[in-house]
């Protein structure tokens, strides 16, 4: 599966969290057509095949995108390159360069990383 550009960026998601899960499935209903992105949840034997390299302990912490050069982001720093993939949306990718933006934007990132269970998702 892939796109007129070549190979699909994968993103990592966290599928037993219910607010992930649905950002994933918004994410790759927004990306654009033609095989620009797929996603896999962490958890999964695929996603382990596939990507050794992005070990679960990674995966944990931060929704992780897989590029077609192999590069792996993660978290905030994922963002522009999801918005790329997203008809209408790339202009946005611009704001998060911005001076002052990555930083805040970074930590509270990793703050709802840290309490997507108790703020977000399904409660074990």
């Amino acid at each position: 599966m892939g796109s007129a550009l070549g190979p699909p960026a994968v993103l990592i998601y966290d599928g037993e969290c219910a607010s992930c899960r649905a950002s994933a499935l918004w994410i790759m209903r927004l990306a654009h057509s033609g095989g620009a992105l797929e996603i896999l949840p962490w958890r999964s034997a695929p996603r382990r095949e596939r990507f050794p390299q992005v070990s679960d302990a990674m995966c944990a912490t931060a929704m992780r995108l897989v590029l077609p050069d192999g590069r792996v982001l993660a978290g905030v720093d994922a963002v522009p390159e999801l918005l790329h993939r997203i008809h209408g949306l790339g202009w946005l990718a611009a704001a998060l360069a911005l001076p002052g933006v990555g930083l805040p934007a970074r930590h509270l990132s990793g703050w709802i990383a840290r309490k997507r269970w108790r703020l977000l998702c399904d409660h074990r």
